[in-house]
């Protein structure tokens, strides 16, 4: 990623704040889009004292003409972009009878409108040059979805099967642009400070609950690899997908029982927060990390095989020939 110039979007928090600390770390160019100017003057900081360069560029992202000119703006002040990630979105706790017709069409348009329009602008400016990555921050809700957020598990999987298709264009015309999905766990953000909601108490990520720092590694690793079609971190997001391949009535049910009780705290209230009409982050930088740092993990082990697949394929294959050979000898 050195001198490379990335567009991060949701770049003032939560896992966005966490990829360009990376992205600085490593020597980036990083445009920072997002709405709060608080958050985007931190994430700035973060860039520049990691040793990257940081510019911010405000911009509603469920507004294409607000992206473009970002975009626009990025290009003229640090050079062609060469990298997108898109991260942006906002959230509703509640069932899906008591978000009003305006908060779902809200959150759509933040949630999914938002990758729609800066994986346009992204390929409007990559396509002419033929090459480029856009990545996904997605999430393993894009394959099952669970009770209090029907709104964004609508998003996420209308964003996988939009990038499918993209992807399926791109291949088509030989293009050297590569898009790319990310499917993460549960995290340790601030979306569950200030998304909205309407529970009695305050919302959680659903456990094990990994650091905003894995899905930052993950989504730079996928920034750098783009040509697979999709990564999965954390061995529950692995879990799930595939239990909804083979047992999703199973999963419904189960679900129904456990869905909205382990997306609750025990002893915490709402903060009463929101960030689905304006920012949150205004005139408060929340950084990175939730409420939840000491039930997180900083690692995945399985992120690390997803990474090295030929490796773990290879020792695979290598324990599976000495234990052959101990039958045979036996």
């Amino acid at each position: 990623m050195k001198d490379k110039v990335v567009v991060v979007t949701g770049a003032s928090g939560g896992v966005g704040r966490a990829v360009v600390r990376l992205l600085g770390a490593e020597g980036a160019k990083v445009a920072l889009v997002a709405r709060g100017e608080a958050g985007l003057a931190g994430a700035a900081v973060d860039v520049g004292a990691e040793g990257g360069t940081g510019k911010t560029f405000a911009a509603d992202v469920s507004d294409y003409d607000q992206v473009r000119r970002a975009a626009q703006r990025a290009e003229a002040e640090l050079g062609p972009i060469d990298v997108w990630i898109n991260i942006a979105f906002t959230t509703v706790f509640a069932p899906f009878l008591e978000i009003t017709p305006e908060e779902y069409e809200r959150e759509t348009k933040v949630t999914y409108l938002g990758y729609v329009w800066g994986t346009r602008v992204a390929l409007e400016m990559m396509r002419p040059r033929d090459k480029g990555a856009i990545v996904q921050a997605g999430s393993a809700l894009a394959y099952r979805s669970i009770p209090l957020q029907s709104a964004y598990c609508g998003a996420k999987h209308a964003i996988a099967g939009f990038t499918e298709s993209v992807r399926t264009e791109l291949l088509a015309e030989d293009s050297g642009v590569k898009i790319t999905i990310v499917q993460l766990p549960a995290l340790n953000t601030p979306q569950f400070d200030w998304g909205l909601n309407r529970m009695r108490r305050h919302a959680q990520p659903v456990p094990p609950i990994y650091e905003p720092e894995v899905a930052a590694r993950a989504l730079v690793y996928a920034a750098e690899h783009p040509e697979r079609k999709e990564y999965w971190v954390g061995g529950m997001t692995a879990a799930t997908i595939l239990g909804q391949r083979t047992v999703p009535a199973l999963l419904d049910r189960y679900l129904a029982r456990t869905g909205v009780r382990s997306q609750l705290t025990r002893d915490m209230a709402p903060t009463g927060v929101s960030n689905l009409w304006k920012p949150a982050d205004e005139d408060k930088d929340y950084g990175a990390h939730g409420a939840f740092d000491r039930r997180s993990h900083g690692r995945s082990l399985q992120l690390w095989m997803s990474q090295h697949r030929r490796l773990v394929t290879a020792a695979g294959i290598g324990l599976a020939a000495v234990a052959g050979l101990g039958l045979r000898r036996r």
